[in-house]
């Protein structure tokens, strides 16, 4: 594995999805809002979405994002790009400042250097640096993937009963969060199974395994949860669900599906844990501060667009 490769796509791949994110946020605040989902609802909130400019904006960053993420996943394991893209909560906070023109508060810079601490540390004493994959299982695959099916199904409707309850919009954001969340983390790991078979069989042999059709179909749903979570409530709730899901999540694919060797003796699984740990809480802050100066942002934006 040629780790300057893997850090320099895996943060490139960051950047461009974190303006992604703030684009899309920024369109779902100017969407019609779905009282109900119902299939014309639903067929009219993904037509104003397909045709509104930011998101169209969003979409072509998170295709750039896209192709240095693939780049990443065939070069480098699960367990080293995903968690390495949780800098984009980083690179989300500078636009969002940007954007205000405020400036970073000390606050930020520390709890900045403790994500980029945690994630180092977890790359380092997890030895994800030195990961040899293992061969691919057919029941491990099923089981990791009915296992996420049943959290994403369980997180929609959970979303679904919150939003009928008083102030239930910030628990339903959160839900929505943690399924867009699992589904990235799905995602991620479909497209490196797709690498590998276009590696080994090329694109026409790509073409006739059933990976690429269900990665278009995971890559949709996430999409359209993302945005639905951004609705459902507060960026506070949202994102910080999402940011944490993925980089967690992706790491026990990587461990079930990939079987990605990391250090298994106690006092380097505990180190991991520690530091996944400090990585999210780090993470959490950081997406409730930029969600606040989103909301700022947007707030301002409102009251320049009302006469």
């Amino acid at each position: 594995m040629n780790f300057a490769a893997v850090l320099m796509a895996s943060i490139g791949s960051a950047a461009f999805f974190s303006l992604a994110t703030a684009l899309k946020h920024r369109s779902a605040g100017q969407m019609p809002h779905m009282e109900h989902l119902s299939p014309k609802n639903i067929a009219n909130y993904i037509w104003a979405t397909l045709r509104h400019p930011l998101y169209l904006g969003g979409i072509g960053s998170d295709v750039f994002g896209l192709g240095l993420q693939v780049y990443a996943l065939h070069i480098g394991p699960l367990s080293v790009v995903q968690p390495l893209l949780v800098s984009s909560v980083l690179f989300s906070l500078i636009v969002s400042h940007w954007i205000a023109g405020t400036r970073v508060s000390k606050r930020e810079i520390a709890l900045g250097s403790v994500l980029v601490v945690a994630v180092a540390g977890f790359l380092l004493v997890s030895g994800a640096f030195e990961i040899r994959e293992g061969r691919t299982h057919f029941w491990s695959t099923v089981i990791a993937s009915a296992v996420a099916v049943l959290i994403v199904v369980g997180c929609v409707i959970g979303a679904r009963r919150a939003s009928h309850q008083p102030l239930g919009a910030r628990r339903a954001a959160a839900l929505l969060g943690i399924a867009a969340g699992t589904i990235y983390a799905c995602t991620a790991a479909l497209i490196k199974s797709c690498t590998h078979v276009l590696q080994l069989h090329g694109p026409v042999g790509l073409l006739t395994t059933w990976q690429p059709y269900v990665l278009i179909i995971a890559g949709a749903t996430g999409l359209f949860l993302a945005q639905m979570a951004f609705q459902a409530g507060p960026l506070a709730a949202s994102l910080p669900a999402t940011a944490t899901t993925d980089p967690l999540a992706s790491v026990a694919l990587g461990l079930v599906i990939f079987h990605e060797r990391l250090h298994n003796d106690p006092l380097s699984v505990i180190a991991s844990l520690i530091c996944l740990g400090a990585m999210t809480t780090a993470v959490v802050h950081l997406s409730r501060v930029r969600a606040q100066v989103e909301d700022t942002n947007s707030a301002a934006a409102h009251h320049q667009r009302t006469p």
